[in-house]
C-alpha cells in the first residue's frame, strides 16, 4: 500500500512539472506542396490585346491531368520564367516543352 501511494504521488509530481521541448510548433507558416509530374505538353496562348497569357499544362499523371495558369505578361522570357517557377523546372526544360499561339 505504501509503494502504491508513494508511486502515485511521484507520478502526479512528474506530470505537473513542465518539460522543455526541443522543437516548437509554428502555426503561422505556409507550406508549399511540390508535386513531381511527367509533363507532356505546355500550350501558351498570348493575347496581346488583353496583355495576358493563358497557359495549359498537360501531364501523363492520373492525379493531375491538366493545370492552367493565367499570367499578366506577353513577354516570352517572362512567361518561361513564370512557368519554370510554378512547375519547378529549369527555363531550358520549359523552352523545350512550350508551344506558343499568339492572338493579336
Amino acid at each position: 500500500m505504501v509503494f502504491w501511494l508513494s508511486s502515485s504521488a511521484l507520478t502526479a509530481q512528474e506530470l505537473q512539472q513542465s518539460q522543455p521541448t526541443a522543437t516548437k510548433l509554428q502555426a503561422d507558416t505556409q507550406l508549399k506542396a511540390v508535386v513531381s509530374v511527367n509533363i507532356l505538353l505546355i500550350n501558351a496562348v498570348i493575347n496581346r490585346n488583353q496583355n495576358i497569357t493563358q497557359v495549359r499544362v498537360e501531364t501523363a499523371e492520373s492525379v493531375v491531368k491538366r493545370m492552367e495558369l493565367e499570367l499578366a505578361t506577353t513577354d516570352p522570357s517572362k512567361i518561361e520564367a513564370a512557368i519554370a517557377d510554378e512547375l519547378q523546372l529549369s527555363q531550358q526544360e520549359v523552352r523545350q516543352l512550350v508551344r506558343y499561339e499568339i492572338i493579336e
